[in-house]
């Protein structure tokens, strides 16, 4: 593979970790949002849970701030992930472009 197509397929790769970034850092606002709705929904009001196709009422609430704060650290986990290869991919990006304007000279 020439330096071009190493760029060009570096750049993708880029583009897609950015993306994915962009829908992790969603998630993971959609989710700590559910947490702040949870903790400020009164007692006497039923909370309703989706769970495939049906909507199942939660009883414990602890445990479905639980889960939701253990999928948040999850979220964040792959995005940490996925922001330090973005990284690598840059710094890789920027070695191919030195070493294809040093080949053009």
């Amino acid at each position: 593979m020439d330096t071009m197509e190493a760029i060009q397929r570096v750049v993708t790769e880029v583009q897609a970790a950015r993306q994915q970034v962009a829908n992790l850092k969603s998630q993971v606002q959609e989710f700590e949002n559910t947490v702040i709705a949870v903790q400020e929904q009164p007692d006497d009001m039923a909370i309703l849970r989706q769970i495939g196709g049906v909507m199942i009422q939660v009883h414990d609430r602890e445990k479905l701030v639980e889960d939701l704060e253990h999928t948040i650290q999850l979220l964040s986990s792959s995005l940490e992930r996925i922001v330090e290869r973005e990284k690598q991919l840059i710094e890789n990006y920027e070695e191919l472009k030195k070493s294809l304007q040093e080949e053009k000279q």
